[in-house]
């Protein structure tokens, strides 16, 4: 059974190609946007074909707020946004889906609040919506992400497939 939680070092082993079999990896250093994954599952969620939620502690020295904008800091909403799509690509890993993980888009997205660097904790939770795991490995979940509990951003549809090969991408 694999494990339902994981810590930072999991994840930079992940980034390193050390933690799923297959040639899946998350960003490493500055572009993983989240800290821990708290929960993940194959059989709950809104759907009932898994969930995922992960966290990502704020502080004032993370390197986007020193250049999103000058004397205005707040986190790209490109970034929440990326964070969801690295986390449908985790739960495929974590499933045992091989391949590189690619962003495939998404339906409709909403911007309703900002994170600034007096923030603590991003929260990021997604429910899958369907897995397919057939010569085309695939997911596609509807994701929220808060912050200090308050829900910011939300996307539907969010699509992540993985691939043998990128070359034609």
């Amino acid at each position: 059974m694999n494990p339902d939680h994981f810590d930072k070092e999991d994840l930079i082993k992940c980034g390193h190609g050390k933690l799923f079999p297959g040639n899946m990896r998350l960003p490493i250093d500055q572009m993983l946007m989240f800290d821990r994954v708290t929960h993940i599952a194959d059989d709950d969620g809104l759907y009932g074909k898994g969930s995922i939620v992960a966290e990502l502690d704020i502080n004032p020295d993370l390197w986007f707020f020193k250049v999103h904008f000058v004397d205005d800091p707040v986190m790209p909403g490109c970034l929440g946004l990326d964070a969801m799509w690295q986390l449908v690509g985790f739960f495929l890993a974590w499933g045992g889906g091989e391949g590189k993980g690619r962003a495939l888009g998404s339906g409709e997205v909403k911007f309703t609040g900002q994170v600034l660097p007096t923030a603590k904790k991003v929260t990021y939770r997604l429910d899958l919506k369907r897995v397919i795991r057939r010569k085309l490995t695939m997911a596609i979940a509807d994701g929220s992400m808060e912050v200090d509990g308050r829900e910011i951003y939300t996307a539907k549809d969010l699509r992540v497939g993985m691939f043998n090969s990128t070359d034609d991408f």
